[in-house]
């Protein structure tokens, strides 16, 4: 529950290309009586990712040209671009604001590698940073992390890009604070990175500002984050965080995937033992995070 997620740039959007939409006793239900859905041009109020993928999903095979203009430009908007257009679709523009779909008769199968996921990196950098010390995450693409690694260096994290595809950090004893963070559509700061951000401002030197402009709920790891000794003041859409000099150990419950990454994160740098509850909501996002964190060294164990 981090705030609004409408639903109606993907209902507005389908309806521009053919599909017959409407709701009956909590059910959406969506229906293309010519049998094929027809090419259009669409204009985003905002870029949204999902409504973004859902139009070119959805165009792929449509009839004639589709372009969406304010398209999302995140670099999963790109993946995605990449493994249809093997799968035979013909679509350009991901990446930028604006997207060209030629539709196309049909798909066929292809053999595809996924992006590396850039928020998991920034994790796994974050859990670095916390603790002082220093980690090489493989597999991270450095131009998809252009918003982020100036914060770390911000904080005094010295950083090292191999190749474009391996990060080494190196943090100080302690981090300094961050001035303003500014969650923003791609390519500004992403918002799945703020919460574990969060858990590093919490012990930084100074005060750090966070502004959250995507989801209005979704500092809700602050309050879990106090329970550790932090001392952050939301207010609406911003949070003040006051670094301490050390967080202690304590019973927190995960609120939403990237809060628990935040609190896993608080965990590896405070005294004592954390025990987080509710996991599932990590495992959404992170694959066996606990296994991955004892190569570097971490105490963690998954009950």
């Amino acid at each position: 529950e981090l705030g609004a997620r409408p639903r109606d740039l993907h209902i507005s959007s389908l309806k521009n290309l053919g599909a017959m939409i409407y709701e009956e006793h909590g059910y959406i239900n969506c229906i293309c009586d010519s049998g094929k859905l027809k090419g259009s041009n669409i204009s985003l109020s905002f870029p949204s990712v999902g409504a973004t993928q859902n139009i070119i999903l959805s165009s792929c095979t449509a009839d004639g040209m589709t372009v969406i203009n304010n398209a999302a430009r995140e670099p999963e908007i790109v993946d995605l671009q990449n493994f249809l257009n093997m799968c035979g679709a013909d679509i350009k523009g991901a990446g930028s604001d604006t997207v060209i779909i030629n539709g196309v008769k049909s798909l066929h199968s292809c053999e595809y590698s996924v992006m590396p996921d850039r928020i998991v990196a920034s994790t796994f950098l974050a859990c670095a940073a916390v603790t002082g010390g220093e980690a090489l995450v493989t597999n991270a693409v450095q131009d998809h992390l252009l918003a982020v690694l100036p914060v770390f260096e911000e904080m005094g994290c010295k950083i090292k890009s191999f190749k474009g595809h391996s990060i080494h950090i190196k943090a100080p004893e302690r981090l300094n604070a961050v001035r303003l963070l500014r969650t923003m559509p791609y390519p500004g700061f992403p918002t799945d990175a703020q919460s574990p951000f969060m858990a590093l401002a919490a012990t930084s030197y100074g005060t750090s500002v966070f502004i959250e402009n995507i989801f209005e709920n979704r500092f809700r790891q602050a309050e879990e984050l106090v329970r550790m000794g932090a001392d952050i003041k939301v207010h609406g859409r911003v949070a003040v965080i006051e670094g301490v000099k050390k967080l202690h150990g304590a019973q927190v419950n995960c609120t939403d995937l990237r809060g628990g990454a935040a609190l896993v994160v608080a965990a590896l740098g405070a005294d004592g033992e954390t025990v987080i509850t509710n996991i599932r909501h990590i495992d959404r996002g992170y694959d066996r995070i606990e296994e991955r964190l004892k190569k570097l060294g971490a105490k963690i164990v998954r009950k």
